[in-house]
């Protein structure tokens, strides 16, 4: 009878674990299968990161919670007040596609754990609130309306949930071991697995198509959290199962799994080279803010410039990659002006220059920028465009590109550039002849016609 129960014990458990594997599996694709899924993500380039949530509210950094270590009934009072009435949808969704982005990804929950959605699995939601309904099916809907592609932030951390354990990024977070133990007693994480599960699956399924989830964000070691606190592998698959087509970012600390993540996320930097993992290039995209916060911040000065975030742009396609730039709305529901004058403004110079972003990538090897310019390349119209990051005095030199070159034209107006080869013809250099006068635009773009 004891053997016999042993057996029992020991065949429930293997059957368990080879449950568990099998669940893990992630589906497989070739390159070429991956390359064509993400085909309109790489060719888009450019899209709009929202985030917002009560954190607009104190208007001081969307990590307020944490920075103040607020209790979350200190925090409730913003819960209680949440009304964004002047909230138009449609408006923002026209403005993010006359600034020139193609797809947008609004923030479903961040860590204060309040949800953007009508979840059935908690009350700490927008139609809980006194705006009394779910933001992120009119996001949906709004967004959809102007052809643009929409996605989702979910946050893996979780600053609300009694289940979710006290840890270094916690506003609770503690200075010894004894305090974490005292304070996670009673918390449950298989518990909070379930909830992220029961989101995701809402996210997924109550929305139509959603093109890109961003789970965000893993930090393991001691008193973090990594893959097991949240059974990545498994949320992953569900996620791909419910949406075949999804995109996925890399912070479900995934980095060594087979179809753990598509692209990679550069946050608040610009990156010197196209970004490699083991030696290989990997589509990426940097997230980036208009000034120094994600949230709405009322007193934050430090705002790039427009020309600072055309550069930024470009240099991301300069290197193979894409921008994802952030708005952090207010709690009545409007884009900071700041961030209305900067949307408008790149998308005057997107309307004229935007064959140089959209579907253009780094520049074949053999093709070098000048000084001050900056390269992006077109694979399939095989044209060149060079942009002019300081306005040269009259003339451009193109190394080595005299028997490359059939034409050359400003591409905000079409106007032809003249040019001729350098007098050294070993060198192979091509002189081209600018107006003195920059064009009225604030980078110009040289389209080249290659031969």
């Amino acid at each position: 009878m004891k053997t016999k129960t042993l057996f029992t014990v020991f065949l429930l458990v293997s059957m368990s674990f080879t449950t568990r594997f099998t669940l893990a599996q992630l589906p497989k694709e070739t390159e070429t299968q991956k390359a064509e899924r993400m085909k309109w993500w790489t060719d888009a380039r450019f899209g709009m990161f929202i985030h917002w949530g009560l954190y607009a509210l104190p208007a001081r950094h969307e990590w307020v919670k944490n920075a103040e270590r607020m209790t979350n009934e200190q925090y409730h009072k913003y819960f209680d007040v949440f009304n964004p009435d002047m909230w138009d949808p449609h408006e923002w969704a026209k403005m993010a596609k006359a600034a020139g982005m193609k797809y947008v990804v609004l923030t479903a929950k961040h860590h204060e754990g309040f949800c953007m959605f009508d979840s059935r699995f908690t009350d700490y939601k927008a139609t809980n609130t006194p705006y009394g309904k779910d933001i992120v099916k009119e996001y949906v809907e709004a967004f959809r309306a102007e052809g643009l592609k929409v996605g989702f932030y979910y946050s893996l951390l979780d600053w609300h949930h009694p289940d979710y354990t006290i840890d270094s990024n916690h506003p609770q977070r503690q200075t010894s071991d004894s305090a974490y133990i005292r304070l996670n007693k009673g918390r449950n994480m298989s518990k909070y697995r379930e909830y992220i599960k029961n989101q995701v699956r809402e996210l997924l399924t109550n929305y139509g198509e959603i093109s890109i989830i961003w789970f965000d964000f893993s930090f393991p070691g001691k008193n973090g959290k990594g893959h097991d606190d949240w059974d990545s592998e498994n949320l992953l698959k569900m996620a791909r199962s419910l949406q075949p087509g999804i995109i996925v970012d890399d912070r479900l600390d995934l980095d060594n799994v087979e179809g753990g993540w598509d692209f990679t996320t550069p946050e608040q930097v610009q990156v010197s080279k196209w970004p490699e993992v083991n030696g290989k290039r990997v589509p990426w995209e940097t997230c980036q803010t208009f000034s120094g916060s994600w949230g709405y911040y009322r007193d934050e000065n430090t705002w790039k410039s427009p020309a600072q975030l055309l550069e930024l742009l470009i240099e991301s396609v300069s290197k193979g990659g894409n921008l994802l730039l952030n708005v952090g709305p207010t709690a009545r529901g409007v884009f900071d002006s700041r961030a209305q004058d900067r949307l408008k403004a790149m998308g005057e110079w997107m309307k004229f220059n935007n064959r140089s972003i959209y579907g253009c990538t780094e520049a074949p090897a053999g093709f070098s920028a000048p000084s001050n310019t900056l390269l992006t390349y077109n694979p399939v119209t095989k044209r060149l465009y060079i942009h002019l990051l300081a306005y040269p005095m009259g003339s451009l030199t193109l190394s080595n590109m005299a028997d490359k070159v059939k034409y050359v034209q400003f591409l905000n107006d079409a106007s032809e550039i003249r040019f001729r080869a350098g007098s050294d013809e070993a060198n192979n250099d091509l002189i081209l002849s600018l107006p003195v006068q920059k064009p009225q635009v604030e980078i110009p773009v040289l389209e080249i016609y290659l031969k």
